[in-house]
């Protein structure tokens, strides 16, 4: 009996690769689908998208502080919740207060409104630290330009505090409560009496933060959409990175109010 002829194989069809993302899908996509925008930045990993739209709230809600506050009652506000500062600072002679506070005040507008270029900084610092650890440790295969895009499209959440920080500007903010570096009830320390908490508590409880939360969430989403880190071990280690650079900032402020 002639055995049954063999048909051949056919090649199983290759997988579609996903359509390329615009620059205003991933910033839609960082929202509501973040794997699509991380997965994308291993396409071209373009960061200036989110760079412009962040720098632009961020001197939205600069000239807001300034109309509302005043940069000069922001460094008021500042010596007031720290014991050592106001006692130097109340030693001084009215016209040298007076001084030291316009100098402030320019520093102060200097770094608001320069805040796109401190952004860039800011992110580089970042992105070095995070990465090598990722590289180092997880032996992750994102390249140093993804994890940078990584680290800008993370921050776009910042863009909503930065709105919520504005309407409650103009809606009638308390000057002299205001605090330039805490400008929302986002996060456990807005709630804290400066006058009666520490330094180091209320710079440990910024830490709870529901946009800075949302952040890390992102940052670890994008190196396990860029390398073969299981998410869950890349939003850990991202985590870990974060209690370490709070726990190294509140000792900082600590030793320094």
């Amino acid at each position: 009996m002639a055995a049954a002829p063999v048909l051949p194989v056919s090649p199983a069809a290759p997988t579609p690769e996903p359509a390329p993302l615009s620059q205003g899908a991933r910033i839609v996509n960082t929202f509501i689908a973040p794997s699509k925008t991380f997965t994308d930045l291993r396409r071209s990993a373009s960061w200036w998208a989110p760079w412009i739209l962040i720098s632009i709230f961020s001197i939205v809600f600069v000239y807001a502080v300034a109309r509302q506050v005043s940069f000069e009652q922001v460094n008021r506000n500042g010596i007031a919740h720290s014991p050592k500062q106001a006692e130097q600072f109340d030693k001084l002679p009215p016209d040298q207060q007076a001084a030291r506070l316009r100098i402030a005040a320019k520093f102060v507008a200097a770094f608001g409104y320069g805040s796109p270029a401190f952004l860039l900084l800011y992110c580089l610092i970042g992105s070095v630290v995070v990465w090598l650890v990722f590289r180092v440790g997880a032996g992750a295969e994102t390249t140093f330009s993804q994890a940078y895009a990584i680290m800008m499209y993370a921050w776009l959440p910042g863009i909503l505090q930065a709105i919520l920080a504005t309407i409650t500007l103009f809606a009638g903010v308390n000057p002299e409560g205001f605090d330039m570096s805490n400008p929302a009830g986002t996060n456990l320390a807005y709630y804290l009496d400066p006058d009666t908490t520490g330094k180091f508590v209320r710079s440990m409880a910024s830490a709870l933060d529901v946009f800075s939360i949302w952040s890390l969430i992102l940052v670890g989403i994008g190196f396990s959409c860029t390398s073969k880190v299981k998410r869950s071990n890349a939003i850990i280690i991202v985590a870990v990175c974060y209690l370490v650079y709070k726990l190294f900032g509140a000792s900082v402020a600590a030793a320094f109010s």
